[in-house]
């Protein structure tokens, strides 16, 4: 009697199916809230605390390779703007879409909080709220450009001068050329160990969202999002206007391509992003997918990078917008045809000021500054912002990559048939020393 063949282990595990990181990224979420829920229920401190400490590692790991990944990101791409041809026109029109689409989306967040009324009926007073420790200003944004040393702004993480000093450190190379070579192949080599390290946390997302979205529901619970309905509809509404209306009308009669196409081929950044609301950590997986789009590779190491710590429609121009209309509403102030006029400015103008950091505090303490309007209403949407962060983000990293491609396809340089072919299937982001070649 011939013996049956036994299966081994190896071919077993390959016919296990590999779960989407998506999918993970779901199950976390869900997860999350389920066990968030039983935490608040139940007053499981010993839950809460757990979910506490997964979220808040998740967060370190990702704060900790920021810094330097912003430094040599930025520097590298500007460097690579060498092999690009008209790059000075690339830079002044991707900078140009960068504050269209930002004007967009403010008038769209305006148009929403007008016709919903967010702060009304909500039951909050200002008893409710509290001064931030950290406010926004005009003077604060200009002057706080250039650090006043070279360790301060990594160790408090300052992403505004991180930029600065890395831009200058990438012009100083160009300008010195060939003896300044070592630094750039140090720099490249430096940049792709970073990428990789963050890859590792990435791949940690789907444990992170349970962590952060559990201790969400187990610290505020279900009520806090019943004061905050509107307010938190309006944020996902009008990002999902922007996102998924806005962009594909830009996509398909200005870069004159498919819009699914695009959310085929971008979205394992868009899901990274809501999942982390960072945009910066999500850099070098937006970087990827917009080249996956056909975006050359010259042109997308200086576009997304500078969009990351730039381009926030979600976090500077529809949250601002929308929030500015809230506190104004709970605390009783009655905003003028100039004040709307402001919030557009401000969301223009002033968006670098998020630096592509979690939440858009600092963005808001600027828009609520310029206003006049008490800065306590901040202290009444802290609780409620890392359930509208996620979306915020979502949207603030689609921007990035849609940007590069309106701008490649009108500079003829958009490869249409990469385009075409791009798929949803999972990327590590791109190695620098790809980038620069």
């Amino acid at each position: 009697m011939p013996s049956t063949p036994t299966s081994s282990p190896a071919s077993l595990r390959g016919r296990i199916p590999k779960v989407p990181f998506w999918a993970q990224i779901l199950l976390g979420l869900v997860l999350g809230a389920l066990l968030g829920w039983v935490a608040k229920s139940g007053d499981v401190h010993w839950l809460e605390v757990t979910l506490d400490k997964i979220g808040s590692i998740f967060v370190q790991l990702l704060m900790v390779v920021i810094a330097p990944l912003v430094f040599f990101a930025i520097m590298v791409s500007i460097t690579n703007l060498r092999n690009v041809s008209n790059a000075a026109r690339l830079a002044t029109r991707t900078l140009m879409w960068f504050m269209i689409t930002s004007l967009i989306a403010v008038v769209i967040g305006l148009a929403i909080g007008l016709l919903t009324d967010p702060g009304s009926g909500t039951g909050l007073t200002a008893a409710d709220g509290k001064e931030p420790k950290k406010h926004g200003s005009w003077l604060d944004f200009l002057t706080g450009i250039v650090p006043t040393d070279v360790i301060t702004p990594f160790t408090e993480l300052n992403v505004l001068q991180i930029v600065f000093m890395a831009a200058a450190a990438g012009i100083a190379i160009l300008q010195v050329g060939d003896k300044a070579k070592p630094v750039l192949d140090l720099s490249q080599a430096a940049l792709e160990l970073l990428q990789k390290v963050l890859w590792w946390v990435i791949r940690l997302a789907p444990l992170g969202s349970l962590g952060l979205v559990g201790t969400a529901i187990a610290t505020y619970g279900w009520d806090l999002i019943g004061k905050y309905a509107t307010f938190t509809a309006d944020i996902y509404v009008g990002c999902a206007i922007v996102m998924f209306g806005v962009y594909p009308l830009l996509l398909s009669t200005v870069a004159k391509v498919n819009p699914l196409q695009f959310f085929k081929g971008a979205w394992p950044a868009i899901q990274l992003a809501f999942v982390s609301r960072s945009s910066v950590g999500t850099m070098p997986l937006t970087q990827k997918v917009t080249e996956r789009l056909g975006v050359p590779k010259e042109y997308a190491s200086f576009a997304v990078p500078f969009g990351s710590t730039t381009k926030m429609d979600g976090c500077a121009s529809i949250y601002p917008a929308i929030a500015a209309i809230f506190v104004a509403q709970v605390f009783d102030v009655h905003l003028e045809i100039r004040d709307y006029v402001l919030i557009a400015f401000v969301s223009v103008i002033g968006s670098a000021a998020t630096a592509g950091l979690t939440g858009a505090t600092v963005m808001l303490t600027l828009t609520l500054s310029t206003l006049g309007l008490p800065m306590a209403g901040v202290g009444l949407l802290l609780a409620i912002d890392p359930i509208v962060d996620m979306m915020r983000t979502a949207t603030n990293v689609a921007g990035q990559s849609v940007v590069p491609i309106l701008v490649s396809a009108r500079e003829g340089i958009l490869d249409r048939k990469a385009y075409d072919a791009a798929t949803s299937s999972p990327l590590e982001p791109v190695p620098a020393t790809a980038a620069a070649a």
